[in-house]
C-alpha cells in the first residue's frame, strides 16, 4: 500500500486576509507532518501536498470550508516516498505567473472540456487543434498524438509565442491543456482576447484526464514538479529523471553523459565555465544599468553623515570640535546646525554646542531632502569571477561617500549590486579619473589582494594627456608627496617629510595642438601621484580641475557631469590572482582622447 498520498488543486476565487490565512494554513500543515507548497493570491490558490491520506483529507476540509472554496476538487495520486522536502505557504501576487493584465479566470473563464468529451472527440477524429501550453522540457516527456507545442521554455513566454501561431489556427477549434487546467485558465481566455474565435481549456488538466479516461490518445508520461518527475497514465510514479538545474526530464543515456552532475547540470543545460562566467557578467551588468536609473541620490531623501571624534579633539566642546575638524565650513554654520537640531548626539538626540566630546564617539549630521549632483553612470563590468570583480570606472564618479556625494558613489553601487556580498575595492581612482579597479569579493580575499599594492607587486599602468611637450621620451620622476590633505583633499610636494612616490613615464606621441599623449607607470600609490607629479614638472593633465596649467590651483575637487573630461585613464592592471597565484592582466577600452593615437602608433 502507498505511504502517501498526494493531492494538486487550484481555484481562482476571491481572497482576502492573505497574511493570517497563510500563518494558519502553516501551522496547520506543519502539525500534522504535511509537505509541500501552497500559493495564496488576491485571485485564488494554487496547491501541491503531500503526506498521510487523513491528513490529506483534514486539508481538504479545512480549504472548502474557507470562503469561496468550496468547489475545490483536489487530483490525488498515491508515492511510496514524500515527494516533498518542506512545507511552504507563500503569498504571490498571481497563482500562476503571467504577468498580462485583463485577464479574469473568476468572472470571465474560458468554456472548460470535460476529459470524456475530448476523449470522444478524438475518438471520432474531429478536426481540432490540441495546444500544449507547457514548457518545452515537459513536452519532452509526453503529451497527446499530434499536439501543437507553445515553443516555450517558461509560461511568462506564452502571449509571445501567441502571436507567432499562424493565422489559420485563429478560426480552428483550439483545445488548450497543460498539467492539472491552471495555466490554461488565463492561456485560453489570452487567446479569445488576441481574436481566436473557438477555444477551450481541457478542465482538470492531463491529470484529470489520466484520472477518469485513462491514457488513450497520450503518448509518454505527465512530467510533474516534484521528486516523482513522471506520471503514468495510471497516475504512478515512473521513476524518470530530471536535471535539477534546468527540469529537463533526462532519458537513461542522458543520466549517464558525463555533462550530467547531479544538482548542477545536464546535456542540456551545460555550459563551459567560460560561458557561466560571461552569463554571470551580462547579469550582472544588467543589474547594475538598472540600479543606476535613476540615479540612487537623484530624488531627495534624509542623509544621516556620521562625524567620528578624533583624539586631538577630546575634551573640546562639540562646537569647537567641529570647526576644527571643517573649518572650511565656518564656525557660525556649526552654530546654527547645531541650533536647528541637526547635528545628533551618539544617543541619536540633539546635540548641544557646549557640550564635551570624547575620543571615539560618534556625532550625526542631518541633511534631511539632499539630492546629490548627477554622476557617470556606465560602469562597466569587465570580469567577475569567485575572488575578484574587474570593472571599467566611468568619471566624474567619486568611489567613496564624501562631500556632497552619499549615494552616488561606486561603492554604494557595487554594494546594491552585489547585495549581500559587500565588494571591496582593493585600490583607489580619484572621480575624475576614468579606468580599471579591481574589488575583493569577501573580506578573506581584500587580505590577499589588497598587500599586493602596498607592496608595489601589482603593474598599473596609466595613459594622460597633458600640456605641453617633455623633452626626453623617458623618464621617472621622483618627487616625495605630503600625507596630509590640503584644501580640496588636494597633496603637496614635501621633499622633506612626505612619503615616497615614483612614477615612471613614457612619451607616447608629442601633438600638434601643444599636448603630449603620455604612458605612465606609478610605482607606489600615493593620493593623486601622477596628477601633481605632472603638475610639478610642467605637464598638467588637461582638463585637470585641481592641478592647473601655469602652477595655479582650481577651485573644485570632483567635475560636474558634462564637463570636459580629465584626460587621465587607468589602462592596464596586472596582480597575482588571489585564489589560483596565478598571473592575471586587464585592459580596458581606450579613451576617445587617446584612441586615436594608439591605433598610429600601432599601425606605424
Amino acid at each position: 500500500m502507498a505511504g502517501f498520498t498526494n493531492i494538486s488543486a487550484y481555484l481562482f476565487a476571491r481572497m482576502e486576509r492573505l497574511k493570517s490565512l497563510r500563518e494558519d494554513l502553516l501551522k496547520f500543515c506543519k502539525e500534522r507532518d504535511l509537505k509541500g507548497t501552497i500559493l495564496l493570491a488576491p485571485e485564488g490558490i494554487n496547491l501541491f501536498v503531500a503526506g498521510r491520506h487523513r491528513d490529506i483529507e483534514d486539508l481538504v476540509f479545512k480549504l472548502r470550508a474557507m470562503p469561496g472554496l468550496s468547489d475545490l476538487h483536489p487530483k490525488y495520486s498515491e508515492s511510496s516516498d514524500q515527494p516533498f522536502s518542506r512545507m511552504l505557504v507563500r503569498l504571490k501576487k498571481e497563482i500562476i505567473a503571467f504577468g498580462v493584465d485583463g485577464i479574469d479566470p473568476v468572472n470571465h473563464p474560458s468554456p472548460r472540456l470535460k476529459p470524456a468529451k475530448l476523449k470522444e472527440w478524438l475518438d471520432a477524429g474531429k478536426p481540432i487543434v490540441l495546444l500544449d501550453t507547457r514548457n518545452d522540457y515537459e513536452v519532452k516527456l509526453g503529451t497527446f498524438k499530434g499536439a501543437v507545442p507553445a515553443g516555450i521554455d517558461h509560461f511568462r513566454k506564452f502571449p509571445e509565442a501567441v502571436e507567432r501561431f499562424p493565422e489559420s489556427m485563429r478560426d480552428a477549434p483550439v483545445v488548450t491543456f497543460c498539467t492539472g487546467g491552471i495555466r490554461c485558465e488565463k492561456a485560453a481566455p489570452l487567446m479569445e482576447k488576441m481574436g481566436f474565435r473557438e477555444v477551450y481549456q481541457l478542465e482538470g488538466g492531463i491529470l484529470k484526464y489520466f484520472e477518469e479516461v485513462g491514457g488513450d490518445h497520450y503518448e509518454g508520461e505527465c512530467f510533474v514538479f516534484d521528486q516523482r518527475v513522471g506520471l503514468d497514465p495510471a497516475l504512478r510514479e515512473t521513476g524518470a529523471a530530471v536535471c535539477f538545474c534546468c527540469q529537463a526530464p533526462l532519458t537513461a543515456d542522458e543520466v549517464a553523459d558525463p555533462r550530467f552532475v547531479e544538482g548542477q547540470s545536464c546535456p542540456h543545460c551545460y555550459r563551459s565555465s567560460k560561458e557561466r562566467r560571461r552569463e554571470q557578467i551580462r547579469n550582472r551588468q544588467a543589474d547594475l544599468d538598472q540600479l543606476v536609473s535613476p540615479l540612487p541620490g537623484s530624488e531627495a531623501y534624509d542623509n544621516r553623515k556620521p562625524i567620528r571624534i578624533p583624539k586631538s579633539c577630546d575634551g573640546m566642546t562639540l562646537l569647537d570640535a567641529l570647526d576644527e575638524l571643517f573649518s572650511y565650513v565656518g564656525r557660525g554654520e556649526w552654530g546654527s546646525r547645531i541650533n536647528d537640531g541637526r547635528i545628533l548626539d551618539p544617543k541619536g538626540e540633539p546635540a548641544e554646542a557646549e557640550q564635551t566630546v570624547r575620543a571615539g564617539e560618534q556625532y550625526v549630521r542631518l541633511m534631511p531632502e539632499t539630492i546629490e549632483p548627477d554622476v557617470a553612470a556606465n560602469i562597466k563590468v569587465i570580469d567577475e569571477d569567485e575572488a575578484v570583480v574587474v570593472i571599467d570606472k566611468p568619471a566624474p564618479l567619486p568611489m567613496h561617500a564624501c562631500g556632497r556625494y552619499n549615494r552616488n558613489t561606486l561603492e554604494h553601487f557595487l554594494r546594491r549590486a552585489w547585495y549581500p556580498e559587500v565588494p571591496r575595492p582593493a585600490h583607489r581612482l580619484d572621480a575624475n579619473t576614468t579606468g580599471l579597479i579591481v574589488c575583493a569579493r569577501t573580506r578573506q580575499i581584500a587580505k590577499r589582494l589588497q598587500p599586493q599594492f602596498s607592496r608595489g607587486e601589482v603593474e598599473k599602468v596609466y595613459l594622460a594627456r597633458v600640456h605641453g611637450s617633455p623633452g626626453d621620451d623617458e623618464f621617472v620622476i621622483n618627487h616625495r608627496i605630503s600625507a596630509e590633505a590640503g584644501k580640496l583633499g588636494a597633496r603637496e610636494i614635501d621633499e622633506q617629510d612626505g612619503l615616497e612616490a615614483i612614477t615612471e613615464v613614457r612619451v607616447i606621441s608629442r601633438d600638434g595642438d601643444g599636448t603630449s599623449l603620455l604612458e605612465l607607470r606609478p610605482l607606489t600609490g600615493r593620493t593623486n601621484q601622477i596628477r601633481i607629479h605632472l603638475w610639478w614638472e610642467g605637464f598638467p593633465i588637461v582638463g585637470d580641475p585641481v592641478y592647473l596649467q601655469g602652477g595655479e590651483r582650481g577651485e573644485s575637487q570632483t567635475m560636474e557631469l558634462g564637463a570636459p573630461a580629465m584626460c587621465l585613464h587607468a589602462w592596464k592592471l596586472g596582480f597575482n590572482h588571489p585564489h589560483s597565484g596565478e598571473r592575471v592582466r586587464y585592459e580596458s577600452p581606450r579613451p576617445e582622447w587617446a584612441a586615436a593615437v594608439l591605433a598610429d602608433v600601432e599601425c606605424g
